[in-house]
């Protein structure tokens, strides 16, 4: 899988690293970056290699909440009410440009993310057991945006950006497109076979976290409650998603327990989604949280 995605998304290895670690962890990734630089490759990518079904929703103003889960349609035919289901009834949901909806259709996910069902009409409706949502989301500042709200933010796992490719890897990427048939690209066969995701992230769930790992983790949490520059704190579910994620980050490096090393490896995009700063600022606090928490003996 990895080889796969860094195919699709050449020169951003520790991107598709992290990638792995959240869908291993059954966390939804938010992506943070400008046009063009390969989202949806990456997206389109991930769905071919787990087997599963891709689905794109183009946030814009006017979308509503039922373009997302999907509505009741009156059949002429049956003289009945049929369901047509939206793209949320798919593996990998590409919701590009989130923060272009409005607040009432960004909330159209909160279920689905968080528990994997939709409700409509009183009616509830399962979701895929692997469904992951990739959400990409321009900078604040642009024209026509909604900041997302602290509730919707954290039922994303983590928030990664994509940035620019090397030029050594662009020369790779316009040799690769000389003759490449896009078509091919899409259809090639699954990595992991039916039942074969569930089973992975089931393991990683089992990966052993000592108490005293688990108590780094808490004083981490209370850490950012405390520190001036941050909003809002780790909450108890942002805390249960970095415990997940190391867990995952122990499971890619072949390992069976999780250790410090795995905690600082992921905060940084764990944490990003959640204490409400920019980017560049939200680096430097987590590196002063850590700074500010010893290490387990």
């Amino acid at each position: 899988m990895r080889q796969r995605l860094n195919t699709a998304l050449r020169g951003k290895q520790d991107v598709v690293e992290m990638v792995i670690v959240c869908l291993l962890a059954r966390g939804h990734l938010l992506l943070e970056d400008k046009p063009g630089l390969g989202k949806t490759t990456l997206a389109k990518a991930l769905a071919s290699a787990i087997g599963g079904t891709f689905a794109r929703a183009q946030c814009t103003p006017d979308l509503l909440p039922s373009d997302i889960t999907g509505f009741n349609i009156f059949s002429q035919k049956t003289h009945e009410f049929e369901f047509r289901r939206g793209p949320v009834f798919s593996d990998v949901l590409l919701a590009d440009e989130i923060n272009r909806a409005t607040p009432r259709t960004q909330s159209a996910l909160l279920e689905a993310m968080a528990e994997r069902q939709v409700t409509v009409d009183a009616l509830r409706f399962e979701l895929s057991r692997q469904f992951f949502v990739i959400a990409t989301q321009n900078p604040i500042d642009q024209h026509g945006t909604y900041p997302l709200p602290e509730a919707q933010l954290d039922r994303f796992a983590m928030k990664l950006s994509v940035g620019y490719p090397e030029p050594a890897d662009e020369l790779q990427m316009l040799q690769a497109a000389v003759g490449d048939d896009e078509s091919e690209t899409e259809t090639l066969a699954p990595i992991l076979q039916d039942g074969e995701l569930a089973g992975l992230q089931q393991r990683v769930q089992c990966i052993h976290v000592a108490e005293a790992v688990q108590d780094y983790l808490i004083r981490i949490a209370a850490a950012t409650r405390r520190h001036t520059s941050i909003t809002l704190g780790l909450s108890p579910r942002g805390l249960l998603t970095l415990q997940r994620t190391a867990q995952s980050r122990a499971f890619l490096l072949n390992r069976r327990f999780v250790t410090p090393d795995d905690v600082q490896d992921v905060i940084v995009p764990v944490l990003s989604v959640r204490i409400g700063l920019e980017s560049h600022e939200a680096s430097r606090v987590i590196e002063e949280v850590l700074e500010a928490v010893p290490l387990p003996e």
